[in-house]
């Protein structure tokens, strides 16, 4: 029996564990650790989870206590099980295993991809925050006005208790609040349930399979982060972003999405530089010259642009996107330069707690507020951040109208993105060829 520890952020690093680990007699998971995501750390994958050869469940603990658990444990194997981080920072941590005596693992797609009885077409990227969640609603879309049944089912973001959001079925804006939802939930479920479309999470994805298929003609994989798909997929389609040109080679698993894809979308083509893009297509060609590549533009709607002329105006964009996405900026800050924003005031000198905490571990984010809302008391920090910014009006470039939860002092307005081709009518081509 190998005794193994399985690095993740409560995603992937579950869902390796459950389709090669649980019930196998010839590992023993020791513990899972954590990062990336708050107050992941110090709980427990429960029993009811974990099978029957885990009575007590597997302990999480911090991923910066690595070295004192390998002197502890001397595991067997160390499996690498989250994403959206560089190819450096893996091998960092490989060579950390190595130097306890550990073999240090990366599970393939091929190992852990549970196979649908329908079609299942998965939307994946080579960093977070390239405009997975917009297409998957285009691609929703287009397959609704082919008459099929669309159920999307969402990379994990398991934040509460474990057991109980093993499947979780999202289909009015009221299930968001029986499943206490976190702002980082809402964000990626409730367009789609806008949009008329079932969505399902959790942790448990075989069992999520089960459930989701029975009402559905199509599945569609709406990824986190970077990440593989959790089924394996008839239509691969994987994003990349000009605006962070070469990072499609340089981060894990996004390389891995980009060797794969069938389809691969150069999304945001109308705002990044014309040499941005001729780099990433160049590296597209180099690693998978066999995919099909589609430009697309990634359009704001802002709801009062008139109300930004002039102003002075804090900026609050989608947290993973600037955090361990790496963004600068996002639409919210380039909608505010374009309608003629008077100054975009950083909120790093008024940011309380968490919120500071934050800007201390991400500081390329001084100029715009992440939207962190992992739980209460970072939505708290984030509305009282927000009220201690010197700024006339909050832009939001958020995927969910954040005054819905969170009473600001100020008014605000919203800047939303929608996938829009280039070429109109070659996904649907594609698409039709797939689910016929």
């Amino acid at each position: 029996m190998k005794k193994v520890i399985i690095l993740g952020a409560a995603g992937r690093d579950f869902h390796n564990f459950n389709t090669v680990y649980r019930d196998n007699p010839k590992f023993k998971v020791v513990a899972f650790t954590a990062t990336q995501i708050p107050d992941i750390a110090g709980r427990v994958y429960p029993r009811e989870l974990a099978g029957k050869l885990y009575p007590k469940g597997i302990p999480i603990l911090p991923e910066t206590d690595l070295e004192k658990i390998l002197v502890k444990e001397k595991p067997d194997q160390v499996v690498f099980g989250y994403s959206d981080v560089t190819h450096e920072q893996v091998m960092h941590l490989a060579s950390v295993a190595n130097a306890h005596g550990a073999e240090f693992v990366l599970l393939p797609a091929s190992a852990t991809q549970i196979k649908a009885r329908v079609p299942v077409i998965a939307i994946c990227a080579v960093r977070t925050g390239v405009g997975k969640s917009q297409t998957s609603r285009y691609i929703s879309n287009l397959l609704k006005a082919m008459g099929k049944r669309v159920v999307s089912i969402r990379h994990p973001m398991p934040y509460g208790n474990l057991a109980e959001q093993a499947v979780q079925r999202f289909a009015t804006l009221a299930d968001l609040k029986k499943h206490k939802c976190t702002i980082e939930e809402m964000e990626e479920y409730e367009p789609h349930i806008a949009n008329g479309f079932v969505v399902y999470a959790g942790v448990d994805y075989g069992a999520i399979l089960k459930q989701a298929q029975k009402e559905a003609d199509v599945i569609l994989w709406d990824g986190g982060n970077n990440d593989l798909s959790f089924y394996k997929p008839d239509l691969l389609i994987t994003l990349v972003d000009p605006h962070r040109a070469g990072h499609e080679l340089k981060y894990h698993p996004g390389e891995t999405n980009l060797r794969m894809a069938d389809v691969v979308i150069v999304n945001k083509v109308e705002t990044a530089k014309k040499a941005d893009i001729a780099l990433v297509k160049e590296n597209i060609k180099k690693a998978n010259p066999a995919a099909i590549v589609l430009d697309c533009k990634s359009p704001f709607i802002v709801s009062d642009r008139k109300a930004i002329k002039g102003k002075t105006v804090v900026v609050v964009e989608d947290g993973p996107t600037l955090t361990h996405g790496g963004m600068t900026y996002g639409a919210g800050y380039l909608a505010a330069v374009k309608a003629g924003a008077k100054k975009i005031v950083s909120p790093v000198p008024y940011a309380v707690r968490s919120i500071a905490a934050t800007y201390k571990k991400y500081p390329h984010c001084k100029d715009i507020l992440p939207a962190m809302g992992y739980g209460k008391a970072q939505m708290r920090d984030l509305k009282e951040t927000v009220a201690k910014v010197p700024a006339d009006l909050i832009v939001i470039g958020t995927p969910i109208d954040l005054r819905r939860v969170i009473e600001f002092n100020k008014k605000a307005v919203r800047v939303r993105y929608e996938l829009a081709e280039v070429v109109p009518g070659k996904l649907k081509q594609i698409i039709r060829k797939v689910v016929k």
